[in-house]
Parts: C-alpha cells; structure tokens; sequence
C-alpha cells in the first residue's frame, strides 16, 4: 500500500516527503509537552568482532541535515567510530508515546564548529573536557578531582581553549523510522530509506 493511501494519526494527510521535515515537527512538538531530556538519544556503535555497545549522548541539533552531538575523540564510542564510521541513535519521548530511530555514516565535524560550540559550554564542563580521560581507567575519583583542580588553576582568568581530544561528531542519516505507539500493540512505523534522488517511504508492520 502507498503511504499515502493508508490513513494514520502518526502524520495524517500531510506526509513529508523528506523525514528532516518530520523529525523537526516532532522535535518542536516535544519541545511544548513535558518531555524530560527530550535531546537525549542512544548512541550505538559497533566494536571489534561486531560487538555493539550503545549509551546516552546529547543530540546538539541538525546542521546541513546531519545529526549533531560531541565528544571526546579519545573515548570508547570514538575509537569504535573510527574503525567503523557508521552509528545508529534511537530517541525515546515517553509522554508522547514516540520514537524515532536514525541510521546511518558518521564524520567529525569540521574543528571551527567545534570551537564554537565548546565557548559556549559551562566553564565547568570545558575544564572537565580537560581533566578527564574519557573511557581510560582511574584508580579513584580523588585523581579526577585533583586533575579538575589542576586545570582550573591553569585556565584561571582566562578562556578555555577547546582539548585537541574534543570535538563533534555529525550522523549523515540514510534510514529514518518513525514509531508510535497505538491500542493492541498494533504501533505505527514509518521508514525513510535514502536513495540516489531523495527517500524511499514505506510503512512498517509492528
């Protein structure tokens, strides 16, 4: 069945033919329900021998249609995406009965971006990018405490300048889902597929 053809709730009359378009309306919509961490997402990658490991990263925003977040270069999830550049982030908003899942190729994004977007972090949160070693074992919070301590002294007066260790990442999407939930457990799935000339749209049964 065309998407179009198939009456729903989850868009109505007025389907996307791109899922940028959608995923901001749910993201605004979000923005007005009492949505706790609503820029929260699961983060997936995969390791060495395939195994996949996921965590909570920000969602810093869509720039260019590429999906925004940051973190250390150095970490577990930024050493899985340089020997494999390809990640999936899921969103859950639990008042609202909504998911959304996206795929697809990572890169760093340029050094400039970077900079800009750590200026305008807590002074506590720059100087923590500095002390800690992210995903490195640590004999006790008292060493992590201590190398915080440290850094502030160094950066006393003074800007802090972003760690060459540090910076974002952006997730070019090629697979949207959108997801929710309805009575008898019979949700609603729309998929976005990427093509060589916008997207392939079809929906999924629950």
């Amino acid at each position: 069945m065309d998407p179009s053809e198939m009456p729903s709730n989850l868009i109505g009359r007025n389907r996307p033919e791109n899922p940028f378009s959608l995923f901001k309306q749910w993201l605004e919509e979000a923005a007005q329900k009492p949505v706790p961490q609503l820029d929260a997402m699961v983060l997936a990658t995969v390791g060495p021998g395939g195994k996949p490991s996921a965590r909570v990263v920000l969602f810093k925003g869509i720039l260019e249609e590429k999906i925004l977040f940051f973190t250390n270069y150095r970490s577990r999830k930024a050493q899985e995406l340089a020997a494999n550049p390809f990640a999936a982030v899921v969103f859950y908003w639990e008042p609202l009965q909504r998911q959304i899942r996206i795929e697809g190729k990572v890169e760093k994004v340029p050094p400039q971006k970077s900079d800009v977007y750590f200026a305008s972090r807590p002074r506590g949160s720059q100087i923590a990018a500095w002390a800690s070693k992210q995903s490195a074992p640590i004999a006790s919070r008292t060493i992590l405490e201590k190398r915080f301590h440290a850094f502030q002294q160094k950066f006393s007066g003074q800007p802090v300048p972003r760690p060459p260790c540090w910076g974002g990442y952006w997730l070019i999407p090629d697979y949207f889902e959108f997801w929710v939930a309805r009575e008898h457990r019979l949700h609603e799935r729309l998929a976005y597929r990427k093509n060589e000339n916008g997207w392939d749209i079809c929906w999924l049964q629950p």
